[in-house]
């Protein structure tokens, strides 16, 4: 039987729609209409570089241009409408999902015991009670609030203080919880005391969490291969995947279908013939030039974006600043359906300031899409905190 083709074109803007970028979306960013974006998404990853502004914050605003960092704080530490927790990194994610993460608070655990085997130091784990008493006793605690005067040692994460390494592996194995932040640094309280209890008592089997985790990831993407289906939440094994993307085939809950990348090459994916449905009916992609996140989640997986949108991508925070391309952070820049070029900007003082713009091969910034670029800076400038952009000299790069 022939498998069903997906055109590089259609592929992308089905991809982009799934990640809420095809269309001029609008929403005032805030309670209900936040919690809607981040179901869509799935969840939004967390990071601390600020040079414009968090990875988090940027990939939301990108959706709503009304969005301010405040409204994701609100759902997390007043709503609890969402919790901040691991997927392939540091995530806020729905509320609802948390009876879905206790099989990765086991399966973490179970993770870092066995990583930390021989590292661990003796009385390891008594320490870690200690610092769940503490927690119980005195209530919501950072990490300068235990473990005073410790020394640092090799724990097995890093180089933290033992404390710290505690309250990360409670965190992590989810007896803690993250109820808010403040100036970006974490504080956890109990799980029962941030947690609503009527998600916090839901149970589901392992075979449940599964079939939930793999179809969730594709109806968000779109169509993938089992391991990147997998990847979404980082919940499932790939053997696990592999074994619910066979049952699922043969069952009819999926199809088979190829997907055109970037090159014209075709690559073997699972989808449904709903997702294949709708693919036929998108509109043409809104013209607004976008900022994007480097983490946002339509190109976090950086061989996918490179596969679907012919975009290769590489963070230089850690490359020495002599050995970079581009530079520290750069921000991928999309229009319509493509990406059109890398952006270095920074804010500095008061002011947005952009300091170089490297198209893509075949992308020509004339007058309108210049314009379209400069538009964009300014509407990120309010998220920013800017109260002007500036261009450097001799920014359009070749």
């Amino acid at each position: 039987m022939t498998r069903p083709l997906l055109d590089n074109q259609r592929a992308r803007r089905l991809f982009l729609d799934r990640h809420l970028l095809l269309r001029q979306e609008t929403g005032p960013g805030k309670g209900d209409d936040l919690d809607g974006v981040l179901d869509g998404l799935g969840f939004v990853q967390v990071d601390s570089v600020n040079t414009l502004a968090r990875a988090h914050d940027l990939i939301l605003w990108s959706r709503r241009g009304q969005y301010r960092p405040k409204a994701l704080e609100d759902l997390v530490a007043q709503r609890r409408s969402a919790f901040e927790h691991w997927t392939h990194d540091a995530s806020i994610v729905p509320m609802p999902f948390y009876p879905m993460w206790r099989l990765k608070f086991a399966r973490d655990e179970a993770r870092m015991r066995a990583r930390w085997a021989e590292g661990r130091r003796a009385g390891w784990e008594a320490e870690t009670e200690e610092v769940l008493r503490h927690v119980a006793d005195n209530g919501a605690a950072c990490s300068r609030d235990v473990g005073e005067d410790e020394k640092k040692g090799s724990s097995g994460w890093w180089d933290w203080h033992p404390s710290k390494t505690a309250l990360e592996f409670l965190w992590r194995s989810g007896r803690l919880a993250i109820c808010h932040r403040r100036g970006f640094r974490k504080y956890y309280d109990l799980a029962e005391r941030v947690i609503p209890e009527a998600v916090r008592n839901q149970r589901f089997e392992t075979g449940e969490i599964v079939d939930w985790a793999m179809s969730e990831a594709l109806r968000r993407l779109g169509f993938g291969t089992s391991g990147e289906l997998a990847a979404f939440f980082e919940i499932v094994t790939r053997d696990e995947a592999k074994v619910w993307c066979a049952e699922a085939l043969a069952a009819g809950r999926i199809i088979e279908a190829d997907i055109q990348m970037a090159d014209g090459s075709c690559r073997r994916s699972f989808t449904t013939q709903a997702v294949l449905d709708d693919a036929a009916s998108l509109p043409e992609p809104s013209a607004r030039v976008r900022l994007l996140s480097p983490f946002d989640p339509a190109l976090r997986d950086r061989a996918r974006a490179e596969r679907l949108f012919g975009f290769h991508y590489r963070i230089e925070i850690f490359v020495p600043e002599a050995k970079r391309q581009y530079g520290y952070y750069v921000f991928p820049v999309m229009q319509g359906d493509r990406i059109i070029g890398r952006l270095d900007v920074k804010r500095v003082g008061q002011s947005l300031v952009a300091r170089a713009f490297w198209p893509e091969a075949g992308v020509r910034m004339g007058k309108a899409r210049t314009s379209g670029l400069t538009s964009e800076l300014e509407r990120v400038r309010h998220l920013a905190g800017a109260t002007e952009v500036r261009f450097s000299e001799g920014w359009l790069r070749g």
